[in-house]
């Protein structure tokens, strides 16, 4: 099998049909959970009694982990299917690596906020590590994105992809 042709096949069932990988649709859960958290972080500084979004926050980075860790099992089944020694794997070691860096740093801000309700806002320190988060993530996006539109790691072929934009001969 071609090298790109193999970037594309899944691995297993697990990793999503081709043409259609799970591991985007599942990045949405942890990015916009982080995204949320982030603003109701900023929210819990302007609020007269900001403990209800310092307390959300919180959980808030707990479902982003949990959706990180559940991307993670289906990116790194896309990442086993790119040939090794070659840019798309060497970028999608540096995806993953920042991923896991993100999603370990929002695991130690979820414990570093502590377990009992909230009732002051979040602190400048979590807010700094948060913002410093999604910084990383977006930097971690922009090479995912690189993976599937330049690489097309797990993208359909081009004569796939043409079925598309065929005009059925019925509506000619």
């Amino acid at each position: 099998m071609e090298s790109s042709a193999q970037a594309k096949a899944p691995v297993t069932a697990l990793a999503g049909p081709y043409g259609h990988p799970l591991h985007p649709a599942l990045v949405a859960v942890p990015i916009g959970a982080w995204i949320a958290s982030f603003v109701f972080d900023l929210a819990s500084r302007v609020v007269d009694h900001p403990g209800f979004l310092a307390d959300g926050s919180r959980w808030l980075i707990a479902i982003g982990v949990l959706g990180a860790l559940a991307a993670a099992v289906t990116g790194f089944l896309d990442l086993l299917a790119i040939p090794p020694r070659t840019p798309a794997f060497r970028t999608a070691l540096v995806h993953m690596s920042l991923n896991l860096a993100v999603t370990a740093a929002y695991a130690i801000n979820f414990l570093a906020r502590g377990g009992q309700p909230a009732a002051a806002p979040v602190p400048w320190g979590a807010l700094a590590a948060s913002a410093v988060s999604l910084a990383a993530l977006s930097v971690s996006g922009y090479l995912g994105g690189k993976l599937a539109y330049r690489y097309g790691v797990r993208v359909a072929d081009e004569s796939t992809q043409a079925e598309g934009y065929r005009v059925p001969k019925e509506d000619l």
